[in-house]
């Protein structure tokens, strides 16, 4: 379970356990994850306390959302070449550091301004940890269970967010939302520095996610029109106004620009960001297309799911987040004991349909949510079906993403996946979250009264996605299958 020792004389003779390895990865990304929704539940108690409007408070989440989902890109490239250790560790002390200044605010403009800080080490943390699980993991098996435990982690840690937001601010204040990163932040710096194999000698072969491009520099026009096209285009979708308009096509005209802009450079550059060959890898353009789908759902299930426990049901902050606990055990629990073996067995491919099978079921289940219901009878056996049905499909997913990419282009590739992630989530939420308050706005002007049209808006957001699921299996069914017939 050791890998190689590095070259540095400083630390010659000593060995890296991989399993270790992959424990301090998943610590960082966890925090990473849980800060993208962790203040959702306590954006109340934030808006009382700082004095925030509606749509300044957005700016809560938005400003992390924003050059997170903008930089994964370019920060996963740049670990190619400057060394994935190295771009890690750092995302992990800007986080940390953030997370403080984000803890300690007493005004708006400084929880808005670290929140932004904290995307940007969140980015530079993120962008690398799947590139290095495979470095780590080249035997298709150990990988299979590495990228189980990666996705379990990443998958709980979305509903865990919830839950936590909820506790921590009910029993101490929104401020320790933040604050509880310092010590995990700390140790987690403080093992990866010591546990993570060096740049020079990460892997179990010679060179193996060393920044072996450190050298040949970096295509800084195109990083800077890929980075700008992905920042403007998290921000149309999370904040410039409604779908349709003006200020929403105009944006969305600009982002279309500028990716028309990077794709020109990138076929002319002599060394470019995002070689456009990976593009032509069925796997990973189509595995990530799948994502943007399937995470759409998912995200579009917690936050709606949430709103329904709260506006309809009545739950308050700490029951909604104790009502998704079952999600994460589910999602932890079957990745953990039975995602490598039954894709070892079955493949990654038949894995994947019946996982989004099950979304498709889970999705339909809700979207008949009553503006009477229980959580026993109209919540939790959909949420049960999500979190099986997400279990299978995620690791499926990201394995079948990873194996289209080539190894020096793994942190890109790495990037590339955790970027259409973000871009799938917030869409996801945008859309569905328009559409039920479209409809819960036109019930109202009818003389409905507040929660029957809220409910009946959620269930339509709900059927909108059980729709966007279908498409993702749709898409997987076509798209991820081998041209000779083959199954993956």
């Amino acid at each position: 379970m050791t890998i190689t020792t590095e070259s540095p004389a400083a630390a010659r003779g000593r060995t890296y356990s991989r399993w270790t390895s992959l424990v301090v990865l998943c610590t960082g990304a966890l925090m990473t994850i849980l800060d993208g929704n962790i203040v959702t539940v306590a954006m109340p108690a934030v808006q009382r306390d700082l004095g925030f409007t509606g749509p300044g408070l957005a700016w809560v989440v938005n400003a992390y959302l924003i050059p997170f989902g903008g930089l994964l890109l370019l920060a996963g490239r740049l670990g190619d070449l400057v060394g994935r250790k190295r771009m890690f560790t750092a995302g992990l002390a800007l986080f940390t550091a953030a997370s403080v200044l984000c803890g300690v605010a007493t005004g708006r403009e400084v929880l808005v301004a670290a929140r932004a800080v904290q995307g940007v080490g969140g980015a530079m943390t993120m962008a690398v940890v799947l590139g290095m699980v495979v470095a780590l993991f080249p035997e298709p098996r150990e990988r299979a269970r590495a990228i189980a435990v990666f996705s379990a982690v990443g998958a709980a840690g979305g509903a865990l967010g919830t839950f936590l937001g909820g506790a921590l601010t009910e029993a101490l204040s929104w401020h320790w939302i933040f604050l509880i990163n310092l010590p995990i932040g700390a140790a987690a710096w403080a093992a990866a520095v010591r546990v993570l194999a060096p740049d020079e000698a990460a892997g179990p072969g010679r060179g193996r996610g060393r920044g072996r491009g450190r050298g040949r520099g970096v295509d800084y026009p195109g990083a800077a029109l890929v980075t700008g096209a992905l920042m403007l285009t998290v921000y149309t979708i999370t904040g410039a106004g409604g779908p349709g308009t003006l200020t929403t096509v105009l944006l969305s005209l600009a982002a279309l620009a500028l990716f028309a802009a990077f794709a020109v450079r990138q076929a002319r550059a002599a060394r470019p960001l995002l070689r456009l060959r990976m593009l032509r890898s069925r796997l990973l353009t189509g595995a990530n297309t799948v994502q943007v789908l399937m995470v759409a759902t998912m995200y579009g299930f917690q936050f709606i799911g949430a709103l329904y426990l709260q506006r309809v049901l009545g739950y308050g902050e700490l029951a909604t987040g104790t009502a998704f606990l079952p999600a994460p055990v589910v999602i932890g629990v079957l990745m953990l004991g039975l995602s490598a073996r039954t894709i070892g067995r079955f493949g990654a491919y038949r894995v994947l349909l019946a996982g989004l099978v099950l979304i498709v079921a889970g999705m339909a289940l809700l979207s008949r949510a009553p503006v009477d219901g229980g959580y026993l009878t109209d919540v939790l056996p959909p949420m049960l079906l999500l979190a099986v049905g997400f279990a299978a499909a995620m690791p499926a997913l990201t394995g079948l993403a990873m194996s289209g990419a080539r190894e020096e282009d793994a942190g890109l590739a790495s990037g590339l996946f955790n970027t259409t992630q973000v871009v799938g989530g917030s869409l996801g939420l945008a859309a569905l979250s328009a559409l039920a308050a479209a409809r819960t706005d036109g019930l109202l002007g009818r003389g409905v009264t507040a929660v029957p049209a809220t409910a009946e808006g959620y269930q339509l957001a709900f059927r909108a996605a059980a729709a966007i699921a279908t498409a993702a299996l749709a898409l997987a069914a076509v798209v991820l299958r081998d041209r000779a017939g083959r199954r993956l």
